[in-house]
């Protein structure tokens, strides 16, 4: 791809190495890499715009044209479906597993009950109750090569979508580069620093109640970052506020769950099964986290 043809894609020189910015995945897109000069920065704007896009086309639930698509309007019947594609409902699967059906790829369609729009709101209960009934990874079939769910359901992979994009990408800029190198897609972030004589990557950890306070300060050299949130997508229901994270046994948001939960992991994959769990986890999800043994911020 000719780096002069993509004019959603700025390449800009900052104080210890270059910035490759763009928009996808309704995300704002960074790159920061060490590589040498602003040719090479640009070769890899256009190697990671390249993947980026790739992997929202062909994963996104909005798109009419993809293997997302074909499974959702497949009406009962299997669906081949490629290696990659395979790989990412294998790992939904594992999360399915591991998280005792807390972590459901089906419960998407739920979303259709719900609007978090920050305001005041009242729950169609037949609704919710309706989609339930849909929802479940217990009621697909999957074989790693073909793909069954009934008539109505939904896969929908934008719980673990960013994330696998972040950690491709971010492997795919280090292997061609061989140079340090931080993704961050809307706050999902994977380090690759090389070898031990690199310099860590600083990520700071926004406070949610405060804009521009900082929970404390993440110093990465090889590792990923994801936060789980309810400072923008947030309903009022009888004057509690639920945010966007639906529990897929029972169709409504986690009660009492924390304003953000940040996980270190070492993929970003990992991370952000992490951080999604404890949210579903409410008041014991930094008791979770800890149970866990994993590296992490949890705001109330």
């Amino acid at each position: 791809m000719d780096f002069d043809n993509l004019h959603a894609v700025e390449v800009v020189k900052g104080p210890a190495h270059w910035i490759i910015s763009f928009a996808a995945m309704a995300s704002p897109c960074e790159i920061h890499t060490e590589c040498d000069t602003e040719g090479d920065a640009k070769q890899l704007a256009s190697l990671a715009y390249a993947e980026t896009t790739r992997l929202e086309r062909k994963f996104s639930r909005y798109r009419d044209d993809n293997i997302i698509h074909a499974i959702n309007t497949g009406h009962g019947k299997a669906v081949n479906v490629d290696e990659e594609t395979a790989q990412l409902l294998h790992y939904a699967e594992q999360c399915y597993r591991l998280s005792g059906g807390l972590f459901d790829v089906t419960s998407g369609v739920l979303r259709k009950a719900w609007t978090f729009n920050g305001q005041e709101t009242t729950p169609d209960l037949e609704l919710i109750a309706s989609l339930c009934e849909i929802v479940g990874w217990e009621k697909v079939e999957f074989d790693r090569s073909q793909i069954r769910i009934r008539p109505g359901m939904e896969i929908d992979l934008g719980g673990i979508g960013k994330e696998y994009a972040v950690d491709k990408v971010a492997q795919l800029v280090f292997d061609q580069s061989q140079k340090p190198v931080m993704v961050n897609f809307g706050g999902d972030i994977r380090a690759i620093s090389g070898d031990s004589s690199s310099k860590p990557w600083s990520i700071g950890i926004e406070d949610p109640r405060k804009e521009g306070n900082s929970l404390g300060l993440i110093e990465l050299r090889m590792g990923a970052v994801a936060t789980s949130g309810l400072t923008h997508r947030f309903c009022i229901v009888n004057g509690l506020r639920l945010g966007h994270i639906l529990n897929p046994r029972t169709g409504w948001p986690a009660a009492d769950m924390p304003r953000s939960v940040t996980v270190v992991a070492d993929f970003c994959l990992e991370a952000g099964f992490f951080t999604t769990l404890a949210m579903l986890h409410g008041k014991d999800a930094e008791r979770f986290l800890k149970d866990q043994g994993v590296t992490h911020f949890c705001r109330r």
